[in-house]
């Protein structure tokens, strides 16, 4: 088994919510669905031409918050538009509201997520497509996180073969570092006042039903610290322990 893990670091990020019609609400980690669309940037995949080869059966992804974060809402002064003649903006302008994602400190810090990516048996020759381009920086267009103009780049590209990943079975408490499916935990032990136990969960995109089809077939519920101290829970199934990396890391993936 084989996994590869990648930084992603921006400025600023949104990754919008699919089901927010009124503002612009934002996803605190970029989705399943989103982490494919940045490794498809990499790679020059045609847009929605990968959905079917890259599913969840097939690839398996996992993510962490590497960076302490927050969101904020911000307004937006859009054009009025109501038909093909209003982009002179004779209607006026609209605030609309906007939520974004950076790190606590807006004028320093940056938004950071690292991203676990390795592959079921049917998935091996994507991945190994994949590991390639990312080991010899072989990218083709720029990333995002989100919007076109919240520019990101890749950091800190590492593939780990077997001999640094180790299966953990569940043992009592574990910290796990990436976000954590909410079906397996067991049990959480967290303190909601300090600032290392900032916790989310959300519903996030998992898998679209096809290519060119962007109708979800699953959802992922998920569990994650922004706080980027990871999460002290007990767990009903195995976790991947990663070692030789400048710490530790105890991962799941998003399945």
């Amino acid at each position: 088994m084989e996994i590869l893990t990648f930084d992603v670091c921006g400025k600023l990020a949104h990754f919008r919510k699919y089901y927010a019609n009124n503002t612009a609400m934002s996803f605190s980690i970029p989705p399943r669905t989103t982490i494919l669309g940045m490794i498809a940037s990499v790679l020059g995949e045609q847009k929605e031409t990968y959905h079917e080869a890259w599913q969840s059966d097939k690839l398996r992804i996992g993510v962490r918050v590497l960076s302490p974060m927050k969101k904020t809402f911000h307004r937006l002064n859009l054009l009025s538009i109501k038909g093909l003649e209003d982009f002179s903006g004779k209607n006026g302008r609209i605030q609309t509201p906007f939520e974004v994602v950076s790190g606590l400190d807006i004028k320093t810090d940056l938004v950071r997520y690292r991203v676990y990516l390795s592959c079921f048996e049917d998935g091996k020759t994507a991945f190994e497509k994949i590991k390639v381009a990312f080991l010899n920086r072989q990218q083709v267009y720029a990333l995002t996180l989100g919007t076109a103009n919240f520019t990101a780049w890749l950091e800190n590209i590492r593939l780990f073969d077997t001999h640094k990943i180790k299966l953990q079975q569940p043992n009592g408490f574990s910290t796990i570092h990436s976000a954590i499916p909410s079906q397996v935990v067991k049990e959480l032990k967290f303190d909601p006042d300090k600032d290392e136990d900032q916790l989310e969960e959300d519903l996030l995109p998992g898998d679209f039903i096809a290519n060119h089809n962007r109708e979800l077939s699953r959802m992922d519920r998920a569990l994650f610290s922004t706080a980027s101290k990871g999460i002290r829970v007990i767990l009903k199934q195995e976790y991947y322990s990663l070692v030789g990396g400048e710490e530790p890391e105890n991962i799941l993936f998003l399945e």
